[in-house]
């Protein structure tokens, strides 16, 4: 089945949303679509890669759903989380006094924080490094250690706008949840009422020795975990693949997995900007059987994201259905018996 092509319509809505961390990678701009796809009787948003928790932020910025609970297994990203939630104020002023300290000897200085981050964990000390690395992207070594440098052209974000920024975002996100877990945990757990958002690593770019994650995702166990999520009736809505100009990030996911595909523009690249070129961004995004049959059917769901003329069709000028969901007892044995223990998880 040919994905469906469509140009979201961006939400005026959005303008303001208070992100608190500068994050390369981070789904702003796919959020526009996303939201757009949370029914009105969401209780919770579940984003279990969470990253700058852009989608959490801008549901909660919109009041759609009761609440977010967003998680990661990157331990010192969601101790920032909870600091952000708990203690925006007390964060801030640690940030604050950083940013002044750092201005006798910006590199000498970020390099000491960045040898004490990977010692201790502090959570202030996280804010500060992303603030100030390059290009506002996280690396890590084969050890789990941040190593990317720092950026000699700016000093990071302000004091007083990073304050702004740190309150807003914890007020947004007030009543919502950061903590620590696995991915098919959260799926597991999920409600009929609960809509979850995944953005794991683009397979391929997460093997290396100085990746933008922690740990790497295999391929086989995230499709793996997506039967035991469509088998279980949960709605969730996944990036995995995608491309910039002539360079294509991962595979596709499998047709039979009964997702509906959409491909959306997102425009022009970050990356590509940063290294002097202008690639179009096409991102994918699935849509799982049984958010598509909440939405009230695939037709629905495009008109919900289509822009006037966007060219909300297939590749072959037709709108595209998503293929009826196979048994998950048709699926391999392998597959089959992890899918079941996924589904038993408490």
């Amino acid at each position: 089945m040919n994905p469906v092509q469509l140009t979201p319509l961006r939400l005026a809505g959005l303008a303001d949303v208070p992100h608190a961390l500068p994050y390369q990678g981070s789904k702003r701009r796919l959020a526009h679509a996303i939201v757009r796809l949370l029914p009105t009787d969401t209780d919770r948003l579940l984003e279990p890669f969470a990253g700058s928790a852009a989608v959490s932020l801008a549901a909660r910025h919109l009041k759609i759903g009761g609440t977010a609970r967003f998680s990661d297994i990157n331990a010192p990203l969601i101790g920032l989380w909870q600091r952000i939630l708990d203690d925006p104020y007390g964060l801030a002023d640690a940030y604050g006094r950083m940013w002044v300290d750092q201005r006798a000897d910006p590199h000498a200085y970020f390099l000491s924080v960045r040898t004490e981050f990977n010692e201790q964990h502090a959570p202030h000390h996280l804010l500060y490094l992303l603030a100030r690395c390059v290009k506002a992207a996280v690396r890590y070594n084969s050890d789990g250690d941040f190593n990317q440098g720092v950026d000699h052209r700016r000093l990071g974000v302000r004091p007083d706008l990073m304050r702004s920024r740190l309150v807003r975002a914890s007020a947004t996100l007030a009543g919502s949840r950061a903590r620590v877990a696995d991915y098919r945990d959260v799926l597991a757990r999920a409600t009929e009422r609960d809509v979850a958002y995944l953005d794991p690593p683009y397979e391929g770019v997460s093997a290396a020795r100085d990746h933008r994650y922690v740990a790497g995702l295999p391929r086989s166990e995230f499709v793996t975990a997506m039967i035991a999520a469509v088998a279980s009736g949960t709605s969730f809505l996944a990036s995995y693949d995608g491309r910039s100009g002539d360079r294509v990030y991962g595979e596709p996911l499998p047709g039979d997995l009964g997702l509906l595909h959409l491909h959306l523009d997102a425009g022009v690249s970050a990356q590509a900007t940063l290294n002097g070129s202008a690639a179009a961004t096409v991102e994918s995004l699935y849509v799982s059987p049984a958010l598509v049959r909440r939405l009230g059917g695939v037709d629905e769901v495009i008109g919900r994201l289509a822009a006037p003329g966007g060219g909300a069709r297939g590749l072959d000028g037709s709108v595209a259905r998503p293929p009826r969901c196979r048994d998950v007892e048709q699926a391999s044995p392998d597959v089959a018996a992890a899918s079941r223990e996924f589904a038993d998880l408490p």
